[in-house]
């Protein structure tokens, strides 16, 4: 199967496999993965659904390509069945992907768990990870959602493999794809300036770098940057003041300049070259980074050179705070990474008090809050809000009980399009919408409907509590 296109059975899976659907694996982007067992051989395999439609299939046949691999989760065979969950007016076609089973659980919790882990041990576990994205990267495959909870381990034993999973995220890197030199947090005038200059360039197809490296690939080498780091030491390199499920404006600025850290306690044992590919893989400038080869070439890679000094990342690991945040902390960095069009925010000027920018707001028809200083919304504004929240609703409302009479999932993304026409000003809602991998037009994977409601509502209550957002 290893680089050909997934071949589906059309057959019911029922026929060759049995399926426990109160166990949960664990939960992908595209919801929880199931065991499932072989009637025949009597061999237990992961099952992951998808809602059959072109971006699945491409997922599933890109995880194939990948598949074979020592260091990534093989795809054991494929099916497309109408399937009917509790709840659903009728059955749905769904993808079936049977996987092997990855028994030995998250590669972090495993370290966590080590009496002694060395950097040596970090070493033999970077070289399988890396072997992991050069098989993916050789195939120009980029998997975008390279992080601690996609590392699987294959079994218990002290030598087992790590392998690479979840492709939901994963791309055809055909390069065309560059990355502005900066992470879109905040930005100055003129860095909005030069990424014109840039576009501009790109679309003339003149060449300002002798070896380009895309956007796609820099995401999974900084996710390898960051990996490498908290392997080393139990913490991320960028991490908040205080624990908080939303990063920091400090936090924000300290990825977006690439400023982190060696603290002497954790890191005055660990060598020169382990720090030497964390800083050169933690590089805000994509092309500046380590490619994939590179990597696999470096010094600190090399069989039994690094030192068998014993790290305190297992110690730091077992605060389950700590790690959690940490894993948090590395989604939200690949959420903004993943999203290289992503609208730039800036702060409001309104507070400067500065004379033009206020007689421009009065030449509106607005007004300032003597206190804040800030533009309140003139009455069309309010309008936009009140019919924002009723778009929001009626999301809410079709979650809760979907209409008998409609295709549920296509009414549902009308009325979610909708909704961000009336809320394109929205941070939270663009995070809701990026967890769920919605693309605009639709949801990218099948979306528990549940959570969105819940996820919808909290944006309900936050807006009718601040009466603007």
């Amino acid at each position: 199967m290893s680089g050909q296109p997934v071949k589906i059975k059309t057959v019911s899976i029922l026929e060759e496999y049995t399926i426990d659907w109160t166990q949960k694996l664990g939960t992908g982007i595209n919801g929880p993965v199931r065991p499932c067992q072989h009637k025949i051989s009597e061999e237990r395999f992961a099952l992951k659904l998808l809602t059959d439609k072109p971006s699945a299939r491409a997922e599933v046949n890109l995880h194939s390509r990948c598949s074979g691999h020592p260091n990534i989760v093989k795809i054991v065979e494929v099916y497309s069945n109408e399937v009917q969950f509790p709840g659903e007016p009728a059955p749905r076609s769904r993808l079936l992907v049977v996987m092997e089973l990855m028994d030995g659980g998250e590669l972090f919790d495993r370290i966590s768990k080590q009496k002694r882990f060395t950097e040596r041990q970090a070493v033999i576990l970077t070289k399988q990870i890396a072997s992991a994205v050069l098989r993916c990267h050789n195939l120009n495959i980029a998997h975008r959602d390279l992080k601690p909870e996609n590392l699987l381990l294959k079994d218990n034993s002290e030598d087992s493999p790590v392998k690479l999973s979840d492709f939901g995220f994963a791309k055809v890197d055909d390069g065309t794809l560059m990355t502005p030199h900066f992470t879109p947090y905040y930005v100055a005038p003129q860095v909005l300036e030069a990424q014109k200059r840039q576009r501009r360039e790109q679309k003339n197809l003149i060449q300002t770098s002798p070896r380009p490296y895309t956007y796609d690939k820099g995401c999974d080498m900084w996710s390898l940057g960051v990996i490498i780091y908290i392997m080393l030491c139990g913490y991320p390199p960028f991490y908040p003041d205080t624990p908080s499920r939303q990063l920091s404006k400090d936090m924000r600025h300290k990825i977006m300049a690439g400023q982190y850290e060696f603290p002497t306690e954790e890191w005055s044992l660990i060598s020169d070259e382990a720090k030497d590919v964390v800083k050169r893989l933690l590089k805000v400038d994509p092309s500046e980074r380590l490619n994939i080869e590179e990597l696999c070439s470096h010094p600190w890679l090399k069989e039994n050179s690094a030192p068998n000094t014993e790290l305190h990342s297992p110690a730091i690991m077992l605060d389950r705070n700590m790690l959690d945040n940490a894993k948090q902390a590395h989604s939200e960095q690949l959420t903004a990474m993943r999203i290289p069009e992503k609208k730039v925010t800036l702060k409001p000027v309104a507070k400067a008090n500065n004379p033009i920018v206020r007689k421009r707001i009065h030449s509106r028809g607005h007004s300032i809050d003597n206190k804040t200083g800030e533009e309140q919304p003139s009455k069309k504004q309010n309008r936009e809000i009140s019919e924002g929240l009723r778009c929001l609703r009626n999301v809410i409302a079709h979650c809760v009980v979907p209409p008998k009479d409609t295709n549920g999932e296509d009414a549902l993304c009308e009325l979610m399009k909708r909704a961000c026409e009336y809320n394109t000003d929205c941070p939270s809602l663009d995070k809701a919408l990026h967890s769920l991998s919605w693309n605009g037009e639709q949801f990218c994977h099948e979306v528990d409907h549940s959570e969105l409601a819940l996820l919808l509502k909290d944006i309900v209550d936050q807006k009718e509590r601040h009466g603007k957002h």
